[in-house]
This record gives structure tokens, C-alpha cells and sequence, in this order.
């Protein structure tokens, strides 16, 4: 998360990785194309240790998450797991740069790199480092020869990943495209004991922003405001967005010809999975006994006693089903590669998590053929109001079952 509250959220972010043997000059490459000593640079081989994450303003491209990783050739148990932590990045990265020693030339690591590119379908940079020892001919559109320590062609590389970056900048919308100019909007967010204090949560944010942006008005409640909110507008909203926990009370006070859903089913459609979010949702009817749930959250908190991920979900489910159900739960960048074990998993709306990595987590689950929901879209099935709750996403009517 940006620390000034003017940026633009990591998760809405071009995520650019940097991928590479040992001292191939990949951190000196990433302090050139930033500008800052984003990462250390050493001779000794793996100083890098951990993916090194940084929220900036790369010229041309824009705001990205810059991600310096491990040395793909590292070695001992420690290095092992190094290397796994490298290609988890590729479940996050939207553009991959891999800086190969021009001196020593393309290793089989490299390729076995290329290879993982591929298969994750990230779009990739070959950047032959070095390029004062020695000048590359004969390059591919996809690669370049630079010199982190000269500064050659490091302009160039900008330019290069600038053209990558532009085909993901995610330029969808919230909410936006529904609403007109005037178009009065009602926000229910409660402020009990798991609201963050001070501050509003990410999804509530970039809602206002939006409905902002369409020139709509918006209004923010609590839940037990709004009644009252409703009786005193001389203007019917067309929509009231709530948070998934006061979906079922939400749902008995906003008459029906105004529209109704959730922060969680809104974010779930920005992120790219609210389809399959729906299927998932019709699966909890297949739920048996002795069935595990992964509940999985994007970010990490301070867990309250009333936690809707670890308390809420898991009572309601529950409830519910009727059945002896057994719940895992991960958090932050924590998520399964096997969910075999797993009968279904509910998801949080992934405020924090980019595009990339939410569909890196609904692709897993698919190919396991393992059911992918979120909070909202599986509240609002539970409560019998799902079908209410996307008639804000007409084209999605047939997917409702």
C-alpha cells in the first residue's frame, strides 16, 4: 500500500519483476531504470535475498510496483526456498524483465525462466547487462543490451517496458460506466470493532472516487442510518452499495426498484472473476460433511473477535449447509499452489491484489476443478439475494442460477 494517500494503490499498479541468475547485474539493472538504490548491490552472489518491493512513478510508463527477486540459481535449503519465492512473483507480475550476463551468455537458467514465462503467459524483457564488456547482435523485438554501470540503452529499456506496460494498465472502473451525471448513490459501511481506525477501507475509497469521477452523487451511512437516509430524500437512489456483512438487513430495507449490491461484488467484477464468483457460489449447495473450506483473504490484519473471514464466514456457512464443515484459512501473499483438499474457496474481494495475482488464484482453483467464490457473491446467495444484487450487471443475467 502507497504511503501518501495521493498515490495510486499497488494493486492498481503495472507490476514490473526482474528475474536473473546471481550477479547477472539484475540489481544494479533495476537501480538504473529507477533511478534509486532500490536494491543492494554487491559481487557476492544471492545478495539479494527476499523479492524487494517498490510503489513509484516510472516515466514513461506511469505508476508501477517495481520487484527485484532472488537469483534464480540459488542454492542450499535456504536458497531453494528463495527460488520458490522468485516464481511466486511471476503470479503478480504483469511484466517480466530477465537480465542475463552478456559475458557469460544465455544459461539454462535463463531459459528455464523463458519457460516459466511462458507458461504463466507473463510477456517478457530479455536484457543482456553488461553490454560494456560486451555488444549483443542481432536481437530480438523483445530484447535489448544495456549497461547498468555506463548507463547505455537504460533509457531505451524504459521505453521498451513503457510499451509492455501501456497493454496493462488496467483501465477499468469500479462503477463509473453505470452511473450518469446526478445519479444519487448510497454507501453502507459500518464502523464497528473490525473497521480500521481513522480511515475508510481500500474498496469504499476507490467507490466514492468513482462515483465522483461519473459527476454522481454519493452518500455515506451506517447501517442504522439508513431508514432514516432513505425517508428524508426527496430523490430515490439507483444505487446502494453495502458492505457484504449488513447485505441481509440491507436488503429488507431498500425498496426493490432501487438497486442493491455489494463492495465485495463490485470488487469482484474489477478484478475479473465475478463469472466464475457466481458459479462458485451455486456450489456451496454441494457442500457435505467432512468438507474443507480455504477462506482466503488478500491482505493482513489484526484479527477481531467478530472477523468476518475466521468467524462470520465459517458460522454462516455452517448455518446454512447444515453440515460438519472444516475451514483452513491464508492470508496476504499466502495462497495454496494444491487445493485438491479443498471442496470450495472463498475469497476476499482482493482490494489488495492486483488483476494478475487474482486470476493466477481463480485459474488454479479451475484447473484443480476446484469451486472459486468471494465474500460477497457468497453472502448474497446464502440470503436468497444474489440475483438482486448483479441486476446492476445485466449482461451477466444468464449466469445466475
Amino acid at each position: 500500500m502507497a504511503n501518501n494517500l495521493n498515490e495510486t494503490p499497488d494493486a492498481n499498479r503495472v507490476h514490473i519483476a526482474f528475474f536473473g541468475k546471481r550477479n547477472a547485474g539484475k540489481s544494479s539493472v533495476v537501480n538504473a531504470v529507477t533511478g534509486q538504490n532500490l536494491s543492494i548491490v554487491s559481487d557476492v552472489p544471492g545478495t539479494t535475498t527476499d523479492p524487494v518491493s517498490k510503489a513509484m512513478e516510472l516515466l514513461p510508463v506511469g505508476p508501477v510496483v517495481i520487484i527485484d527477486t532472488p537469483g534464480m540459481d540459488d542454492s542450499g535449503k535456504i536458497g531453494e526456498l528463495r527460488v520458490q519465492k522468485t516464481k511466486q512473483m511471476l503470479n503478480k507480475a504483469d511484466i517480466a524483465v530477465l537480465v542475463i550476463d552478456s559475458v557469460t551468455g544465455k544459461s539454462n537458467c535463463d531459459e528455464e525462466l523463458i519457460a516459466l514465462f511462458n507458461a504463466k503467459e507473463v510477456p517478457y524483457i530479455a536484457v543482456y547487462n553488461k553490454s560494456d564488456l560486451k555488444s549483443m547482435d542481432y536481437l530480438a523485438d523483445n530484447e535489448i543490451s544495456v549497461s547498468a554501470k555506463t548507463g547505455e540503452n537504460i533509457n531505451a529499456l524504459k521505453d521498451k517496458i513503457a510499451l509492455f506496460g501501456a497493454k496493462k494498465i488496467n483501465t477499468k472502473c469500479i462503477i463509473r460506466d453505470k452511473l450518469k451525471k446526478d445519479d444519487l448513490v448510497i454507501l453502507v459501511t459500518p464502523i464497528d470493532g473490525s473497521a480500521p481506525k481513522g480511515r475508510m477501507i481500500l474498496p469504499q475509497v476507490q467507490t466514492i472516487r468513482d462515483i465522483l469521477d461519473a459527476n454522481a452523487v454519493c452518500i455515506t451511512v451506517q447501517p442504522e442510518q439508513l431508514s432514516f437516509v432513505l425517508d428524508n430524500l426527496k430523490k430515490k437512489p439507483k444505487l446502494v452499495v453495502t458492505d457484504s456483512q449488513v447485505f441481509k438487513r440491507m436488503n429488507a430495507l431498500v425498496p426493490n426498484d432501487v438497486l442493491l449490491t455489494s463492495f465485495s461484488i463490485l470488487m469482484a467484477d474489477f478484478k475479473g472473476f465475478l463469472n466464475t464468483a457466481i458459479r462458485g457460489a451455486a456450489s456451496i449447495e454441494k457442500l457435505k460433511n467432512g468438507d474443507t473450506v480455504l477462506i482466503s483473504e488478500g491482505c493482513t490484519h489484526h484479527r477481531q473477535c467478530e472477523d468476518i473471514g475466521t468467524v462470520k464466514l465459517p458460522s454462516w456457512l455452517g448455518k446454512y449447509t447444515g453440515k460438519e464443515l472444516e475451514f483452513k484459512f491464508t492470508s496476504g501473499g499466502e495462497f495454496p499452489e494444491n487445493l485438491k483438499e479443498y471442496a470450495l474457496v472463498v475469497h476476499c474481494g482482493g482490494c489488495m491484489l492486483n488483476e494478475k495475482e487474482m486470476r493466477y488464484r481463480q485459474k488454479c482453483a479451475e484447473a484443480q476443478q476446484v469451486p472459486f467464490t468471494n465474500y460477497g457473491t457468497a453472502i448474497a446467495y446464502m440470503n436468497g439475494i444474489l440475483k438482486r444484487s448483479l441486476e446492476i450487471f445485466p449482461d451477466l443475467q444468464n449466469e445466475i442460477l
